[in-house]
């Protein structure tokens, strides 16, 4: 665990987003790796939500979303994060659109009195799981908690084959608590008649940084905005690093 935070620090990095440990050891090396480097954990990346979502029709599954979500808040209060991220819900062939809204609202409902009483945010995360496709409807979606422990945790990556993400940053404005940071290179595959999206380092995609950056400083934002990319040795996290820079300094 120390190694890892040594490597991050020394590639040039600035904070981390850990994932759900339930391990208390684990949890207590993270935080131990996290001060001696002075690297701070700044969010949690909650693990259970996509096994076990909370837009689930089986009561079962929804308490092991909820368990993970209390470890991933006691994770967070451990280390010092603000905010755990939270896929709200998964819309499949089995669960409807509004069944996705009203059991995922109601479950994060019962989440809020332990995330304000440990003052750490339940950060929404848009994903491909066919649910909250507009930057309207993810706005109403976090305001109707009416609560400052629910905000939007915005992947510009992932948020393009909906829109443009500099349009979504704008509209969900002050709601956006963090970042996530990917690119992608979209194409038409003729063999299934549906765009695709391929990963790409950073920058080599069809996202427009400048936009985004731009978007971001219109916004006032000043939060994290973490990677989520595969790792690799030092050589590779350094250049991942110098991409980010270029990113937050919006060069062409």
């Amino acid at each position: 665990m120390l190694e890892r935070f040594e490597l991050a620090k020394e590639c040039g990095f600035h904070s981390i987003e850990a994932h759900t440990m339930t391990d208390p050891k684990e949890a207590e090396a993270a935080k131990a790796a996290s001060e001696k480097t002075g690297l701070p954990i700044h969010s949690v990346m909650n693990s259970d939500h996509w096994r076990f979502p909370l837009s689930s029709a089986n009561p079962a599954d929804v308490e092991k979303s909820l368990e993970g979500m209390r470890t991933s808040l006691r994770n967070a209060k451990l280390w010092g994060a603000d905010t755990v991220l939270l896929v709200p819900g998964v819309v499949n062939p089995e669960v409807g659109y509004q069944q996705a809204w009203d059991r995922s609202v109601a479950a994060i409902r019962k989440l809020l009195p332990l995330a304000e009483e440990l003052k750490v945010v339940i950060g929404i995360e848009n994903v491909w799981n066919k649910f909250l496709l507009s930057p309207i409807e993810f706005a109403h979606y976090v305001d109707q908690f009416k609560s400052p422990y629910v905000k939007a945790y915005f992947d510009v990556g992932n948020i393009w084959l909906y829109g443009f993400s500099h349009d979504w940053i704008r509209t969900l404005g002050s709601r956006i608590v963090k970042i996530h940071l990917k690119d992608f290179s979209f194409r038409q595959d003729p063999t299934i008649k549906k765009r695709v999206a391929d990963f790409t380092p950073l920058r080599d995609g069809d996202l427009d940084w400048k936009a985004i950056h731009k978007a971001l400083m219109d916004i006032g934002y000043k939060g994290d905005a973490t990677v989520e990319l595969p790792g690799g040795g030092a050589e590779h996290l350094k250049e991942i690093s110098r991409r980010v820079d270029l990113i937050l300094e919006g060069a062409d």
